[in-house]
């Protein structure tokens, strides 16, 4: 006799950077990071997780309206996970869960190293692609100034700040 399951779910596991695996069903939307049997925390990241995640709303805000992607679709977590897995194609893992009904997000990104390296990775990316978009800006002035701004620019600062005023420990954390 066959074992009654939710139509559609899969049920499977995802293959991490480390070697080990972890089950599709363990992975909750408020899940930031997990202990992985290698003995390492593992970033988490979903599609429904908002970018206002790693920055302000308000710096989200501008991205959208100065980044066009090649999909069409509006600045978001996936184009920004898509940025990261770029340039960490070993350490990330990206998993298609569509067809996985039980899980409640489509997109699943599991990385080599901790939530709080991830968010310094997503910043430093970020500040990359703000300095590619000033470099091609016709004000050299504004460009100077947002060269001078980003040497100041403390990146761990940044992210033990902005962790502080957001609540990662609980699933509903909130846009800072």
């Amino acid at each position: 006799m066959s074992e009654p399951r939710v139509p559609g779910a899969r049920g499977g596991e995802v293959s991490l950077p480390c070697g080990e695996s972890v089950a599709v069903a363990e992975l909750d939307m408020g899940v930031r990071e997990f202990d992985c049997a290698c003995g390492a925390r593992h970033a988490v990241v979903m599609d429904v997780h908002p970018p206002s995640r790693f920055v302000p709303e308000s710096l989200v805000a501008i991205l959208r309206e100065t980044i066009d992607s090649t999909d069409g679709e509006e600045f978001d977590t996936m184009h920004l996970m898509g940025v990261v897995l770029e340039e960490f194609p070993e350490k990330i893992v990206a998993e298609d869960v569509s067809e996985d009904s039980s899980v409640g997000y489509a997109l699943l990104w599991i990385a080599d190293f901790d939530a709080r390296r991830l968010h310094e990775i997503v910043v430093e990316l970020i500040v990359e692609l703000m300095e590619h978009a000033v470099s091609h800006a016709d004000d050299t002035a504004t460009a100077s100034e947002f060269e001078e701004q980003m040497h100041a620019f403390d990146v761990e600062e940044f992210v033990d700040r902005y962790r502080r005023e957001r609540d990662f420990e609980h699933e509903t954390d909130t846009p800072a």
